[in-house]
């Protein structure tokens, strides 16, 4: 989602309305997010609650656009 706010809202206004501020601020809430995705990944596969083909999905899925949703369905179809 902070991808999403960063490509569509923030860039568009930097580049259309010459408003630097809207990626000055998103940028860095992406970038945390992400940081916080890839902890709690990390701290879901060390406490053993995902397998390791799944903590592997889940990691590629971070660095696909809309990788999320492919993987959401796999979850949805396959639970843990």
């Amino acid at each position: 989602m902070t991808l999403l706010l960063l490509l569509l809202v923030a860039v568009p206004l930097k580049r259309l309305a010459a408003w630097p501020d809207g990626v000055a601020l998103m940028g860095p809430l992406h970038g945390a997010a992400f940081l916080l995705y890839l902890g709690l990944l990390a701290h879901a596969c060390w406490m053993r609650q995902l397998r390791g083909r799944d903590g592997l999905l889940l990691l590629g899925a971070a660095f696909v656009p809309f990788g999320a949703f492919v993987v959401g369905r796999i979850f949805a179809r396959d639970p843990l």
